[in-house]
């Protein structure tokens, strides 16, 4: 597995990476467009008893930066939260009811979100200056690059094992896989497999491909009809693109510029029959629903919630390739440089308390981030209600034996990421790409 920023030559082209990966929503986001992506009671124990994942240090303490322990305040903190990914959508729930169960611990936590290419720049500043007014940054993985090209994250993976939590133990396997992204820097709280997929009208289309080929046949039979959105703007754009070099067999599916000959030559032929290109996944989905278009490069949560919500119909559907790769995508939790040990001590008591089966499963949300949960044990029968609910009448029985069935990899890290988009923008984009209205 490469690690995220191997390769990158620099501050300046780390930023472009960031700015255009920042616009690429990874799932609808509250209620519909998020980044890396996103849309949206009691502790558990797991099956043998035991107590959950960093249970048994909440009446201690943590490691402190200087090796001693870092013991729970005796007074409770405020916490400053930014979220850059759409991640409160399904973490905010979580995080209310651990502060709702620790009023010792937690006086009060004050939410923001805030644009990803904003967020290096904005931290780096509080730090230079003296005044961190940030304690946690939920993000994907552009906003965790930034900072460690930077240096501004806290190493919170071995603090948090200090405390006696095992993330192998913890994150389920592909969790784990984009865990490796994060090097120390960052710890995974939510995760979903992402896509490709396609999803279709079946009042347009009988017969959905399965194939590239045959994909490439649809398009040509039926001009206009066929639309994916600019991949530097849109999680199923970039995913639907990162998926193809595992299905035409190209050399290297982590390098787009020597490795995809196949993939970069499918999708000129493809882009012949394209209408145009908008910039957002919602309007692909604004064009679905109005039958403008009669199928699109989606993925689960673009799926599920965008029909849960009426922006598309209920009845649409979607179609697997044959033996294809799903590219995941996940969210993180990171700590700032300079946060002061009492702060510390309860954002890894925090921590563990996402990470328990049943805080977890709230992350099954609205289908915004299908999956959704993390960790190992999280069940959607663990989930609220009214996530069951949306799920039972809007979610599809077959991703389950999808996901099990197809290998689950990596997306591209920061650099390689970026090559793909300015790759696209040239040879694919180039004179097609369309602002959406308002």
């Amino acid at each position: 597995m490469k690690t995220m920023l191997r390769g990158v030559s620099g501050p300046l082209r780390l930023l472009l990476a960031l700015t255009l990966l920042a616009a690429a929503c990874g799932a609808p986001a509250g209620p519909p467009e998020s980044a890396g992506g996103t849309e949206p009671e009691p502790p558990a124990t797991e099956a043998d008893g035991t107590e959950p994942p960093g249970e048994a240090e909440t009446a201690g303490g943590t490691e402190a930066a200087d090796g001693t322990e870092a013991a729970l305040p005796d007074e409770p903190v405020t916490l400053n939260v930014i979220d850059v990914a759409g991640n409160l959508q399904l973490t905010q729930p979580m995080i209310d009811a651990y502060a709702e169960a620790n009023p010792d611990k937690v006086a009060q936590i004050n939410y923001e979100q805030a644009p990803s290419p904003d967020l290096a720049g904005r931290i780096q500043a509080q730090q230079e200056g003296g005044n961190l007014q940030t304690d946690l940054v939920l993000t994907g993985t552009d906003g965790l690059a930034a900072g460690i090209e930077f240096d501004l994250w806290e190493e919170i993976v071995s603090r948090y094992t200090d405390t006696g939590a095992d993330l192998e133990q913890i994150l389920l396997p592909p969790a784990l896989d984009m865990q490796g992204l994060a090097q120390d820097y960052g710890v995974v709280v939510t995760y979903y497999p992402s896509g490709p997929l396609l999803e279709y009208d079946p009042e347009q289309v009988d017969d959905p491909p399965t194939t590239p080929d045959e994909l490439l046949a649809f398009a040509e039979a039926n001009p206009g009809k066929f639309q994916y959105a600019r991949p530097a703007n849109s999680g199923p754009g970039r995913t639907f693109i990162m998926g193809l070099p595992y299905l035409l067999d190209d050399a290297d599916p982590m390098d787009p510029e020597n490795g995809w000959e196949n993939t970069w030559a499918f999708l000129e032929d493809l882009g012949e029959h394209i209408e145009y290109y908008p910039t957002g996944t919602t309007q692909t989905m604004t064009e679905l629903g109005q039958g403008t278009r009669a199928m699109l490069a989606s993925t689960t949560g673009w799926d599920i919630n965008p029909r849960a919500l009426g922006t598309v119909p209920k009845e649409v559907e979607v179609a697997f390739f044959d033996d294809f790769t799903w590219v995941a995508d996940a969210h993180y939790f990171v700590v700032p440089k300079g946060v002061d040990d009492a702060k510390m001590a309860v954002l890894l008591d925090l921590l563990a308390w996402i990470h328990q089966p049943e805080e977890n499963a709230k992350a099954y949300d609205a289908g915004y981030f299908y999956p959704g949960p993390a960790v190992n044990g999280a069940e959607l029968s663990m989930a609220p209600p009214e996530s069951q609910a949306i799920l039972e009448e809007f979610g599809r029985p077959e991703y389950e034996q999808a996901i099990a069935d197809n290998p689950i990899e990596v997306p591209l890290d920061a650099e390689q990421l970026v090559q793909a988009f300015e790759i696209w923008d040239r040879r694919i984009g180039q004179g097609k790409v369309q602002e959406e209205d308002g």
